[in-house]
This record gives structure tokens, C-alpha cells and sequence, in this order.
């Protein structure tokens, strides 16, 4: 059941922030397949591949869904988040970036940069007290131990 509700959540939200409102920002931009274009293509399938990896790790190791209402029963630390706190978003904004760069769209820069504020706002204002007072001291070890957004280069043991 977390795998079915985290794919409904995938659709409904990274989808919506992720796919369906820059592909409304751009409008017709037109695609370009030059180097800038082709390492958009690279950037969006990474943030892809974050996500849906991250998504994976919450409904069968966390038992529950990235989204707020039905979230994990277990702190996940593993896979990616072994190396950066909050490797969804990273995922979520690295396929807006390559969708910029794909397009070639300052509106979609201008876009990434306030969604990442978004996210920052609501990871710092919600998401990490909730997570303090669900997990307690191993969330305390974790973020003591991992960014929040710039990455490890080496995995965190735990």
C-alpha cells in the first residue's frame, strides 16, 4: 500500500511542481539539443532517478510516503540520504534545472530559484521539527552528520 500512495503522491505533487508547472512556464519553448540542451537531458533523468529511488527507500524500508500526511514510520537514512539530508528535493530541482537548460528558459531558472526557497522554507519551518520530535535523538545524530543540501562525498555510517 506506501508504494501505491507514494506513486498518487508522485503524480499529484513532484509532478505538479516538477513537470506540469514548468512545462506551463515555458510554453512553446522550443527544445535545443546542443551541449547546454543535452546536459539538461542528463540533469532531468539524474533528478528523476533521485526522486523515484528516494520515493522507493520511504514506502518499502520507511513504510509510509514522502507526503506529510502519511509519512514514514521509520527515520530513512539510507540509499541517497546517506549522503545529502533532503535528496527528494535536490531530485525535484535538478529536473526543473535540466528542463531550463533543455529550453534554454530564464523563466524557468527564476522558477527553480523560488522553489528551492519553497522547499527550503518548508523543510526548516515543518518538516525537520516534525521530524525532531517523531525520531528525537537518531534525527538530532543524522542532521548533525549530514547536510541539508549540499551533499556528502563520503556516505554517512550511522
Amino acid at each position: 500500500m506506501p508504494l501505491l500512495k507514494t506513486l498518487i503522491f508522485t503524480v499529484i505533487v513532484p509532478g505538479t511542481f516538477g513537470v506540469y508547472l514548468p512545462q506551463w512556464l515555458r510554453g512553446r519553448s522550443a527544445l535545443h539539443l546542443d551541449a547546454l540542451g543535452l546536459v539538461g537531458i542528463a540533469l532531468a533523468a539524474a533528478g528523476a532517478c533521485i526522486y523515484l529511488r528516494c520515493a522507493w527507500d520511504f514506502a518499502t524500508f520507511g513504510r509510509g510516503t514522502p507526503a506529510p500526511i502519511d509519512p514514514p514510520k521509520r527515520l530513512v537514512v539510507r540509499g541517497l540520504y546517506r549522503f545529502v539530508r533532503n535528496p527528494m528535493y535536490v531530485g525535484v530541482l535538478s529536473v526543473v534545472l535540466g528542463q531550463a537548460a533543455l529550453f534554454h528558459s530564464p523563466a524557468l531558472l527564476e522558477y527553480a530559484a523560488i522553489l528551492f526557497a519553497g522547499f527550503h522554507l518548508f523543510v526548516v519551518g515543518y518538516e525537520e521539527p516534525a521530524l525532531r520530535s517523531q525520531f528525537g535523538e537518531s534525527h538530532a545524530r543524522y542532521c548533525a552528520a549530514v547536510r541539508r543540501w549540499l551533499p556528502r562525498t563520503t556516505p554517512w555510517a550511522g
